[in-house]
């Protein structure tokens, strides 16, 4: 019998791949050397085998443990600067001197004391545990001088009350820094001991789980007893240290001590001598000096004393013995017996950072001259160049019939459902500005504490009539700012052609084109400006890396700065910490920041755009007049004429160029002189080319609807402004688009043509924009603060529960 043969036609079906996995040996051998394109275009990286990458892993985490541990050795070593603790008691029932008795234990090591003005600083030597300490305190009322020792400390120490933990300034004080970022910090309890035995527990228990809202997973220790002090400088050698990005990258300096040089021309000016410890990267004498509220300055050389604080006394072989005889010797006296100075680094002039902050412009630089030939010609072939676009046409397309063909995207509306986004957004905004208000009254009414001895009619003595005149009209402009958003009147005594000449039409504020350098300010003429931002700041970055000649860190040196106001050194009497940062390449030169920033939830009252406020952003504390605008990623961003509570917002500033990342701070002075914290942020970009577009929105109301079209009054009295304002589009608060058509009278009524017919209660709306630049108040000196007191923080900002 004859086997059956299946025929050509037969169906062959795939076989199944299930258990046939390749290899990476087998996929080698069927691709015969053939390499993927990304392969290709990519480095080759050698294939590891898995023992060898698990031995690399194993090494990368070796390495980065040695460089954890060798960062927590050189800290507080002999080699290293001291370690920096900023002590801040977070309630008014703490005892700074008592904390500060625990800490100065004699058995423990050697304690240099040193008091200037409020702020109290020691020095703590411990030879058995190879560490030192330099302890300084503020208290938590002076908020500046609490932000700016934040930023060279090394560890903060909060120290808590047993029952309430913080208080309202604490708390406040607690906002602030972590805005600004936090080093390394650690938290102890004062005066639990005190409480009765079977309370302790309780109290301790309730207070962890208080502090949990604020520093989840975080161990609370007991200084009460020279014990507990032990166990807590123990704790603060050996935990990890957190980095703060905008100081690793710079070189910064504590003044332990400062003498000034008045110079013979003016007793005013002088040289300021600044000693203290290098710290974050090492110190160049070329470079330019920072101090923190009083401005840039030069350095003329750099010393190099005798460290007064060495951590084992100098061992000294004795000039009468050769032999084993030793005598030991204090600092002081290795001191006296240097009689010459070791002088570091002396500036070269070639070399130096200039203090230019500004361009000087050439007031001719603009003028006009009539073009060659040649330019003409060559403008003439770049705008045909300019000129080409590329479609997909069909094949056999000539270049006349490829003009008359569309793209596929065809002409976007740009701004249909901006409106309707916009009007959702204005209503949940006034509904929540309606529950503010009354939570704010009924706040005020709460924090109104007058005493038995105070009569009401006294009362009104200690008010402010014009202020409060003020804050009412700032709060009446804000509330119909979010009921009609940038809606201006139509001024009668001036025309509106005239008024409004600075303002366009755009068919779209997404997509319609503006140029970045058109129509710019006389101040865009002194400012700085980066071809390429990121890779200037990627390449300023990378050399910082490598080593940099200088003053390495932890050394004690003495800075010269010259050019420098007596009243620097009179401040740092007065017990004003003086704290210097070196600045990198072209921070010192004039620019515009943009900052993102959210508003505080503890400040309710409004803010203006242009008003002056108070800066701390990165390592810089000025005063500056910004602007408020969307953060959105288009190339345009409409101005905010307040600072909203809900979203953030960019604010745009003239101010020096700092390279982010930098966390920014919003402070506003008050009548009383306190500052008050608006808002948080960081910094997000230095582009004078941003763009901040003011809109100004022109109604009027439709006076007889036929069909699609309409006539509209009150939106201009004249009819040379209706024939100006022709070519710009018309919207309505329902939806509808149209155009003027034409005029009708003198009175300004005209004939307006819409896609739908419109309705009676609607509004007739016309878009109008300009773009605003900010005002130049930069200030780099910021007045001081009066001090926080209980009673004048609001009740905003909570305190904390205990129950």
């Amino acid at each position: 019998m004859a086997a059956h043969r299946s025929g050509p036609l037969k169906q062959q079906n795939k076989a199944h791949k299930g258990g046939r996995h390749r290899g990476r040996g087998s996929a080698q051998r069927d691709g015969k050397g053939r390499l993927a394109p990304k392969t290709l275009s990519k480095k080759v990286r050698k294939d590891l085998s898995r023992v060898d990458q698990r031995h690399r892993a194993s090494q990368l985490r070796k390495q980065k443990k040695e460089a954890v541990l060798a960062e927590k050795r050189q800290l507080g070593s002999k080699d290293g600067p001291p370690h920096q603790v900023l002590v801040v008691p977070l309630h008014d029932r703490i005892s700074l001197p008592e904390a500060f008795r625990l800490l100065q234990d004699r058995d423990t090591g050697t304690v240099h004391l040193n008091e200037r003005g409020s702020t109290h600083s020691f020095m703590l030597l411990c030879p058995r545990l190879k560490h030192r300490w330099f302890f300084t305190s503020a208290r938590p009322g002076d908020l500046h001088t609490v932000l700016d020792m934040a930023k060279v400390a090394d560890t903060i120490l909060f120290l808590l009350d047993p029952l309430e933990g913080w208080d309202s300034i604490g708390d406040y004080c607690l906002s602030c820094l972590f805005a600004q970022g936090l080093p390394t910090y650690t938290l102890a309890v004062q005066g639990i001991s005190s409480l009765p035995l079977k309370k302790q527990i309780d109290a301790r228990r309730k207070l962890s789980k208080a502090v949990e809202k604020r520093f989840p997973e975080d161990k609370l220790l007991l200084l009460d007893t020279q014990q507990e002090a032990g166990m807590l400088l123990r704790q603060l050698a050996n935990q990890k240290q957190r980095h703060l990005a905008f100081r690793d990258r710079r070189a910064y300096l504590f003044a332990h001590a400062a003498d000034f040089v008045p110079s013979e021309e003016n007793d005013l000016m002088g040289t300021l001598k600044i000693s203290g410890y290098v710290r974050g990267q090492a110190l160049n004498v070329n470079s330019v000096l920072h101090i923190i509220g009083h401005g840039d300055f030069q350095m003329k050389q750099i010393d190099a004393p005798v460290d007064p604080f060495p951590l084992n006394l100098r061992v000294i072989r004795s000039s009468k013995d050769s032999g084993t005889a030793m005598e030991i010797c204090s600092a002081d006296a290795v001191a006296d017996m240097e009689e010459d100075l070791k002088v570091l680094m002396k500036a070269d002039p070639d070399r130096q950072a200039s203090l230019q902050t500004e361009v000087i412009p050439d007031p001719m630089e603009g003028e006009q001259t009539w073009p060659t030939e040649e330019e003409l010609s060559e403008a003439h072939d770049l705008l045909k160049e300019s000129s080409k676009v590329v479609k997909k046409v069909p094949k056999g397309t000539s270049s006349y019939q490829a003009e008359w063909i569309l793209d596929e995207d065809g002409e976007s509306g740009g701004e249909g459902d901006e409106y309707d986004d916009t009007e959702h957004e204005n209503f949940m905004e006034e509904e929540s500005q309606d529950e503010g208000s009354e939570e704010e009254e009924e706040e005020e009414c709460e924090t109104m504490t007058i005493g038995e001895s105070v009569r009401d009619d006294l009362y009104d003595e200690k008010v402010d009539e014009e202020a409060e005149e003020k804050m009412l009209e700032k709060y009446k402009q804000e509330r119909l700012e979010e009921m009609f958003p940038d809606e201006v009147d139509t001024p009668r005594d001036v025309a509106a052609r005239i008024r409004f000449q600075k303002y366009r039409g755009l068919k779209s504020f997404r997509t319609s084109p503006w140029d970045p350098k058109e129509n710019l300010p006389r101040d865009y003429a002194r400012i700085f400006q980066f071809q390429n931002f990121i890779n200037t700041r990627r390449r300023i970055f990378k050399e910082i890396e490598e080593e940099v000649e200088g003053a390495e860190v932890g050394w004690y040196v003495t800075l010269h700065v010259s050019e420098v106001p007596v009243s620097v050194v009179e401040h740092f009497k007065r017990g004003t910490p003086l704290i210097a940062f070196s600045l990198l390449p072209h921070e010192q030169k004039m620019s515009v920041l943009n900052m993102v920033v959210s508003r505080h939830p503890g400040n309710t009252e409004p803010v203006k755009a242009k008003e002056e406020l108070i800066f701390h952003c990165g390592f810089r504390r000025f005063r500056a007049s910004p602007l408020f605008s969307q953060h959105t990623a288009a190339d345009k961003h409409k101005l905010q004429r307040f600072l909203t509570a809900d979203t953030a917002l960019v604010v745009t500033v003239y101010a020096p160029i700092t390279f982010p990342p930098a966390s920014v701070l919003l402070f506003k002075q008050n009548s009383n002189g306190m500052h008050s914290l608006i808002a948080t942020g960081h910094l997000l970009s230095v582009d004078p080319d941003r763009m901040v577009i003011k809109r100004v929105v022109l109604s009027g109301h439709p006076f007889k609807i036929f069909t699609k079209t309409a006539v509209v009054r009150y939106m201009f009295f004249n009819r040379e402004d209706v024939l100006w304002f022709k070519p710009v589009e018309l919207r309505t608060k329902w939806g509808r688009r149209g155009h003027i058509k034409e005029p009708l009278g003198t009175h300004g009524h005209m004939k307006c043509t819409f896609d739908g017919k419109l309705k009676s209660q609607d509004t007739v709306l016309m878009n109008l924009y300009k773009r605003v630049f900010p005002k130049w108040t930069y200030d780099p000196y910021v007045p001081e603060p009066v001090p926080w007191v209980k009673s004048e923080i609001s009740s905003a900002v909570p305190e904390m529960d205990m129950e």
